[in-house]
């Protein structure tokens, strides 16, 4: 086969430590055990990012990252992006550029050079109360120009394959529905030692039920809040993700309702406490009213968890059907449903497993394997 060089948008990869760069660096970690030998990797970033997010990605013979070369601004470096990559591309013989988050540059067509774009989600078309008018205007435009450039559009969900049909009118047969892989460390065990210290550190009660993500109100995560009433009173919720105004919203409601001391809104977790939080907590909780696929679920079932999810877009898809669901506008199903995965709690076990066993579909070489195939119908 002849020598191909695959090019990405890797500004994600060494700038975001949470969704969108853990799918990147996931997915290119997982790319480079798949590819024939004589492929190349090469991931464009407009700087050089985090280092500790950038050493994720094991630089090789066959990956290298590459930034732009007289650009000392940032905003030049930011406008390289969307259109004077192109001409990199064509200078370094890329064969194909991946899109990794929903963006591709301009001109690609033009230039000769095919294409694909992963579309996460189009929350900001379906729910746009949930942005700034502005961000939505953006977003919106880089999404109509990628459908426009793209050859081909990878969707991770088949929900977001119908948003892609219904908000953008593209045509079905130009989308791959190929679902994301996560990390293989939520899978690895945690020490006592590793756990007794993280909980130790964090005052962490015995027993809580976890939710990971941006804790914001989209993710509905108040529904967790009310449903505390409900539920044996050691029971705590741990809410993992990056603090916004609806995490002081949530403060205070506890405050209100007399739960302060069983709601812990952490911020800032490094990758090894949230393998080990993972680990020690006793249900997962995922209320979110509306998301592309819900990799924390994932996350959640390798790590041994059982798993609550709301209806109302892709959640059952990532956790399949041993998971629990509810309306996100119920505190009391809520409640119900995660009494029924608490320790002790009949066939607790038997959904963990099952649902272990539904999730191997997401694993890093098969999802990869998906991928792969993508590029070589466009070579």
């Amino acid at each position: 086969m002849a020598k191909r060089i695959i090019g990405f948008d890797a500004k994600r990869i060494v700038r975001n430590a949470t969704g969108l760069g853990n799918y990147c660096r996931t997915l290119v970690n997982d790319l480079a055990q798949v590819v024939p030998e004589d492929w190349q990797l090469r991931l464009y970033t407009p700087d050089a990012g985090r280092e500790a997010l950038r050493s994720q990605v094991a630089e090789s013979q066959q990956l290298q990252y590459v930034y732009p070369e007289g650009r000392p601004l940032k905003i030049q470096r930011s406008w390289w992006r969307v259109g004077p990559i192109v001409r990199d591309l064509q200078r370094d013989g890329v064969s194909l550029y991946h899109g990794l988050t929903g963006e591709l540059p301009q001109g690609l067509r033009q230039a000769g050079i095919p294409s694909v774009v992963t579309i996460h989600d189009l929350i900001f078309l379906r729910h746009p109360e949930y942005y700034h008018w502005l961000d939505t205007k953006i977003y919106a435009w880089k999404f109509r120009t990628a459908c426009r450039e793209a050859n081909r559009i990878i969707a991770i969900s088949e929900r977001t394959k119908q948003d892609i049909i219904e908000l953008g009118g593209v045509d079905p047969d130009r989308i791959d529905v190929i679902y994301q892989s996560c990390s293989p460390r939520f899978a690895a065990e945690v020490s006592p030692q590793q756990a007794a210290e993280v909980r130790g550190r964090y005052g962490l009660p015995s027993r809580f039920m976890l939710s990971v993500g941006s804790i914001e109100e989209r993710k509905n995560l108040l529904l967790a809040v009310h449903a505390l009433h409900r539920l044996p009173e050691d029971i705590h919720l741990v809410a993992v993700g990056k603090t916004t105004k609806y995490a002081e919203k949530m403060a205070d409601e506890a405050r209100r309702e007399g739960l302060e001391g069983r709601v812990h809104l952490l911020h800032g977790v490094n990758d090894a406490d949230l393998q080990a939080l993972y680990h020690e907590a006793e249900v997962f909780v995922y209320p979110s009213r509306y998301e592309g696929f819900g990799i924390p679920i994932i996350e959640a079932i390798h790590s041994g968890l059982p798993v609550v999810g709301a209806t109302g877009s892709c959640l059952e898809e990532a956790g399949g059907p041993d998971c629990l669901y509810v309306s996100p506008d119920d505190p009391e199903a809520l409640a119900a449903a995660v009494s029924q995965l608490l320790q002790g709690a009949p066939d607790r076990e038997g959904r963990i497993s099952r649902s272990r066993d539904y999730v191997r579909r997401f694993e890093g070489r098969n999802v990869a394997g998906q991928v792969l195939d993508v590029y070589r119908e466009l070579f």
